[in-house]
């Protein structure tokens, strides 16, 4: 679990972040996981939007997500945005959770 001094950390990184990945009319798909995993593995933290179309709250959208994908952690929901947390498996990937540890 994160503590509230690593999700103020992460909120911050995820201010001027843009969003990865943009969740539609769909809604919450295998593809929808798969693509949030790849870039997960890729950045660490990733921003995920959520268009007026979707029948998906962000809170449903963070749980099912933390659900699906084994480690990822919800670091924060704000208005249609969800910011998604997990540590990368790929050593040369991990600049992000190397900070988040310090804390």
């Amino acid at each position: 679990m994160l503590t509230g001094k690593q999700k103020r950390f992460l909120r911050a990184q995820g201010n001027t972040l843009k969003p990865l990945v943009i969740l539609g009319k769909n809604g919450l798909t295998p593809t929808l996981v798969q693509s949030v995993a790849a870039a997960i593995e890729a950045h660490e933290l990733v921003k995920i939007n959520l268009l007026p179309t979707t029948d998906d709250t962000p809170k449903a959208v963070g749980d099912y997500l933390a659900e699906a994908i084994g480690g990822l952690q919800v670091a924060q929901t704000i208005g249609h945005t969800v910011l998604v947390y997990k540590p990368a498996f790929n050593p040369d990937h991990r600049k992000l959770s190397v900070e988040v540890a310090k804390l």
